[in-house]
């Protein structure tokens, strides 16, 4: 004698659900033909452990597959109907199989159907709408990060090739004169670069507010204050040296973040953005230490930035305190890189690069990045 078990069921405009109570269901053999649904399986029903199966007219045509998803306690049918509507039984015949009943945990009338397939398409508007919003938000984010990393580029790479050019053309002549000829790009250049502690701070990049403060200001501390504001250290070599190493940085670095906005990654210059540090980290503390030794006598003498004490005392407190202090804080970074830089080389790590840029006092870290994340890097270090 053929055993049924349990089926309950429920529908929606487009599909009907079925709950087939079968505990432990195996060997399930689903499937429609001429419109009827044929259902076998062993498992644990209303009579216990036993071959299980029954069949079904549905009332309108309805698609061929079916998806059926067993778990510990019943069988979950989803049949899907031809043409979208609600039918007032499931079965063509009229009179209700004694083994099918209604789905209370499913059901819902012909309104609530309605008013949910709206409440569905509201939702997937809002979705939508949402993602749009996303799109033209990361089209304005990342045409603006490419417009900003690319003028940078054009910038640095015009410092780069006009003192390139000079030196070769006028050897250690063009030495004296960087500063006349090259500060004023790099005065554009270098404040424009306020606009990564901006992105920063309200989230256009993934990057820390303070690291990014401090190396942009520890930049124009140096450009402004020890070259800027002291017209004898305009004619200084030193001046040379310190455009020129910050040129060789940016003219890699920009680039990169130009093609990691469209997650484009060109290896080789992955490489040289991640590598070129390396030598020219060490110089380019070393040019920036020189110039402020050599900027602490023209302080001195000037009395430029001191700090006025009352006249009782009858003196003030020179600024070149402030940059013995700096030196100082050079000093202690170099020191702290070397050692990272030393276990690096002990301690089998999965880092690429240690670089420190330093903008006292911070200390800037970079890590090896997946060749799959590193076009994805964001347009400004972390």
């Amino acid at each position: 004698m053929t055993l049924t078990p349990l089926v309950y069921w429920a529908q929606r405009h487009e599909e009907m659900y079925l709950r087939v109570e079968l505990t432990d269901a195996q060997n399930i053999d689903v499937h429609i033909h001429e419109n009827v649904l044929h259902f076998r399986a062993q498992g644990h029903g209303a009579k216990g452990q036993n071959e299980y199966e029954f069949r079904l007219e549905f009332l309108q045509p309805v698609k061929t597959e079916v998806e059926h998803k067993s778990t510990q306690r019943q069988v979950n049918l989803t049949v899907r109907k031809e043409q979208h509507g609600w039918w007032e039984r499931l079965t063509k015949q009229e009179r209700k199989p004694v083994f099918l009943a209604p789905d209370f945990d499913r059901w819902l009338d012909e309104s609530d159907a309605e008013m949910e397939i709206r409440q569905k398409e509201e939702r997937r508007n809002r979705l939508k709408a949402v993602r749009q919003e996303e799109d033209e938000s990361f089209s304005l984010k990342t045409g603006f990060l490419f417009i900003y990393n690319l003028v940078q580029f054009l910038g640095f790479s015009w410092i780069f090739v006009n003192m390139t050019v000079r030196l070769i053309m006028f050897g250690q002549d063009s030495l004296y004169d960087t500063f006349h000829t090259m500060s004023e790009v790099m005065f554009f250049c270098q404040i424009l670069a306020s606009v990564e502690v901006l992105n920063a701070a309200f989230g256009v990049v993934k990057a820390g507010v303070v690291p990014t403060l401090i190396q942009v200001v520890g930049r124009n501390f140096i450009l402004f204050i020890i070259f800027g504001s002291l017209e004898e250290m305009h004619n200084k070599p030193v001046v040379f040296f310190v455009f020129y190493l910050w040129s060789t940085i940016e003219i890699f670095r920009y680039p990169f973040y130009m093609l990691g906005c469209f997650n484009t990654e060109w290896k080789t210059l992955t490489w040289l953005r991640y590598t070129v540090w390396i030598p020219l980290y060490p110089l380019g503390v070393l040019a920036e230490a020189v110039g402020v030794i050599q900027s602490i006598p023209i302080f001195d003498e000037t009395k430029l930035f001191s700090i006025p004490l009352p006249r009782a005392i009858g003196t003030s407190v020179s600024f070149s305190y402030i940059l013995h202090v700096y030196l100082i804080l050079m000093f202690l970074g170099k020191l702290a890189s070397r050692i990272i830089i030393h276990l690096y080389t002990k301690v089998n790590v999965n880092v690429l690069v240690i670089s420190f840029w330093f903008c006292p006092p911070t200390i800037r870290t970079f890590y090896q990045l997946p060749s799959s994340l590193q076009a994805k890097e964001e347009a400004f270090p972390h």
